[in-house]
């Protein structure tokens, strides 16, 4: 059973006999006691139709929120994509000269300890 239907059993149940208990232990006559079990019985007819109601509302709105999450997430996904390979496309060319110049500082660093050294 899941947990939406065992709540609204739940509610319904604590309802019905809480009201009873109430009815039986109170001092009334018989015809007040019945009065009073039918007033009880249509507020509990009303009060499940409602929470019936509020849980299907609330059903519907996650149902949507999660469509709306999953096209979201999959609209993100497909722009991270597309900018990773953005971005590859740009640095690509590039990478070789950058490796290059990156091997001249190291050369160039060696030859200027080399020089510190020795003086």
């Amino acid at each position: 059973m899941s947990s939406g239907k065992s709540l609204l059993l739940g509610f319904l149940v604590g309802g019905i006999v809480s009201a009873s208990a109430t009815l039986l232990t109170a001092p009334s006559s018989g015809k007040e006691l019945r009065y009073r079990v039918k007033e009880q019985s249509a507020e509990l007819k009303e009060l499940a139709a409602n929470l019936k109601q509020d849980g299907l509302k609330l059903k519907d709105q996650i149902a949507a929120t999660s469509k709306e999450g999953v096209t979201l997430v999959k609209e993100l996904t497909h722009e991270m994509k597309d900018s990773v390979n953005e971005w590859k496309k740009t640095v690509e060319p590039h990478q070789e000269n950058i490796k290059e110049y990156l091997e001249q500082i190291e050369t160039s660093l060696r030859d200027l300890e080399e020089k510190v050294q020795k003086h």
